[in-house]
């Protein structure tokens, strides 16, 4: 029962990380916080299964449509929402509550839009599960656990490999500086806001063929995310991988072991307990 209730955390982990490295991104790169991931987690799952299920596309050409809709959706909403607010002198209340009053804003559209009922979503892997021993697992588990760790690599090589990374840890460091050395901030700022409305929808895309999809799913999910950033030390990328995988597999025990009523009072005073400890998370410095 361990064994597969520690399977059963890592997934879920996955997931929370995924959502957990946006905040961290849009943060590191701009100083704010946006409570817009997880009807972006919702809007990424419903845009690919409109593709896939409605439009009878291939399924990855659908994944890969939607990731590229949602990439110029997290553009366009820090270029058009989030750059105006801040020059006309928003701080950052104004940011939280204009990210807030637009996740208000997708989920009704999604209601409008697909309606309030559960959207099956096929899984394009399959619903045999593999047994490894006494452990069972879904190919749509593997594939969450291969994607995000893929995911967190590629991440990982465009920050310290590539000159638009080199330049979005640079803006994020200090944006004067940054300007004044011929880097464009704002795009920088736009792409960071961008990567992070892509890694949501990928979440919710591949989360999508277990729980289905409908407008509120990604309202506990976008709050275990940001617990996630937190308890790994906001700001931080890999902190939020190691906060996520911490938050999935404490929750996921507690609800096997004590009951699934009580997952989320456990999981959360996890992180109230940590945080007392180590008030700026696990790890507190920013990720080079």
């Amino acid at each position: 029962m361990f064994l597969q209730l520690l399977v059963g955390g890592i997934v879920v982990g996955c997931i929370y990380a995924l959502i957990g490295l946006g905040y961290s991104l849009i943060y590191s790169a701009s100083g704010l916080m946006s409570f817009v991931q997880g009807e972006i987690f919702m809007l990424g799952a419903y845009v690919a299964f409109t593709m896939y299920v409605g439009l009878k596309i291939p399924f990855l050409l659908a994944v890969l449509v939607a990731i590229a809709i949602m990439f110029v959706f997290g553009m366009l909403m820090e270029r058009s929402m989030i750059s105006p607010l801040l020059r006309r002198g928003a701080e950052q209340i104004h940011i939280v509550l204009a990210t807030i009053g637009l996740s208000i804003f997708l989920k009704n559209f999604a209601m409008i839009i697909w309606g309030t009922n559960v959207k099956n979503f096929p899984s394009a892997f399959g619903e045999n599960p593999y047994q490894i021993g006494s452990i069972s697992v879904s190919p749509q588990q593997v594939i969450i656990i291969f994607v995000t760790l893929a995911c967190m690599m590629l991440l990982h090589l465009f920050m310290n490999k590539t000159r638009m990374g080199t330049s979005l840890r640079a803006a994020s460091q200090d944006s004067m500086a940054a300007g004044v050395a011929g880097i464009n901030v704002p795009l920088t700022v736009g792409m960071a806001w961008a990567l992070a409305a892509v890694l949501s929808a990928v979440a919710g895309i591949m989360l999508a063929p277990i729980y289905g999809v409908y407008p509120k799913m990604g309202a506990i999910l976008s709050t275990k995310g940001f617990a996630a950033a937190v308890l790994g030390g906001y700001g931080n990328m890999y902190g939020a991988i190691i906060g996520g995988l911490i938050v999935g597999i404490v929750e996921t025990m507690a609800a096997g072991y004590i009951s699934s009523s009580l997952k989320d009072i456990v999981s959360f005073s996890v992180l109230i307990v940590v945080l007392f400890v180590m008030p700026h998370g696990i790890l507190k410095v920013k990720a080079d």
